[in-house]
């Protein structure tokens, strides 16, 4: 069983978490991973959601604003250990809750060609492959992902 919790990016438990996720990127991309770490800043975001297994932080993820109807989905990540038991499923999903609660409509993402995982959590989650947008328009590894965000009500 797990908790998810809405913070921000000063967060302590986000910030143990971020080190770990860029280290499991670096580890798939090598010295390539430099040019993405630019794009992975995340200043003064106050949309991310960690997850809780056993007391401690075990997965995170925020948005960011990209325009007045869409957000981006970043800085997604769950602990090896904590893999395959639906975590980044429901951070996501909280993710895209508390965006369509704070107006958006869409959401966009990044991830890369070396995490077949994540691929398939997004199209899992309706995501659909876009054409890359700024600044992954010319990065041969990055695959651009879409959703248009539907609020979860009964009919």
């Amino acid at each position: 069983m797990f908790e998810l919790k809405r913070t921000n990016n000063k967060d302590p438990d986000f910030l143990y978490l971020i080190p770990l996720l860029d280290k499991d990127l670096r580890s798939r991309y090598q010295a390539l991973q430099d040019v993405y770490d630019q794009h992975n800043i995340v200043v003064n975001v106050d949309t991310v959601v960690i997850a809780y297994g056993g007391g401690q932080a075990v997965g995170c993820g925020c948005f960011k604003k990209l325009n007045d109807s869409t957000v981006e989905i970043k800085r997604m990540y769950v602990k090896p250990e904590y893999r395959r038991q639906g975590i980044s499923s429901a951070v996501l999903n909280e993710l895209e809750t508390w965006a369509l609660e704070s107006g958006y409509s869409e959401a966009v993402l990044e991830t890369g060609n070396q995490q077949d995982e994540a691929i398939a959590l997004y199209k899992k989650q309706g995501y659909e492959v876009i054409p890359n947008y700024p600044p992954y328009e010319a990065m041969e590894t990055s695959i651009c992902m879409k959703k248009r965000l539907i609020a979860n009500t009964p009919i």
